[in-house]
C-alpha cells in the first residue's frame, strides 16, 4: 500500500508539473497602434469607443495614454535643460507629426 501511495503522489506531482508546460503563454494578437488610440483621444472620443472601435481592452487605451504622457513629459524635461535649438525643433516637429500624419506625408515646400 505505501509503494502505491509513493507512486501515485509521484503521478501526481509529474503530472502537476507537465501541465503548466504544456499550455501556452497568451500573448496579444497584435501590437496596440498607440498613435492611432491618441488621434481619437484628442478627436474627444470616450475610451470605450475608442477600445470597441479599435478592438482593444480599455486598459490597452489608458496604457497609451499614460505612454504618450510619460513621452511629453520626458520631451519637455530635455527641452527645458536648454539642450539647444536643434532639440527644440526636434521635439516640434515630433509633436507635430503626431498632431497631423497627412502634414507629415506631404512634401515639405
Amino acid at each position: 500500500m505505501r509503494k502505491f501511495a509513493i507512486a501515485a503522489a509521484s503521478a501526481m506531482l509529474g503530472l502537476a508539473m507537465a501541465f503548466p508546460v504544456a499550455m501556452p503563454n497568451a500573448y496579444a494578437a497584435s501590437k496596440v497602434d498607440c498613435n492611432a488610440v491618441m488621434q481619437e483621444v484628442s478627436a474627444g472620443k470616450t475610451v470605450k469607443d475608442i477600445a470597441a472601435d479599435q478592438k482593444i481592452s480599455v486598459s490597452s487605451v489608458y496604457r497609451c495614454k499614460r505612454h504618450a504622457k510619460e513621452a511629453a513629459k520626458a520631451a519637455n524635461k530635455n527641452v527645458g535643460k536648454g539642450r539647444g535649438a536643434k532639440a527644440m525643433a526636434a521635439s516640434s516637429a515630433a509633436a507635430s507629426a503626431m498632431a497631423s500624419p497627412a502634414a507629415a506625408a506631404s512634401p515639405a515646400k
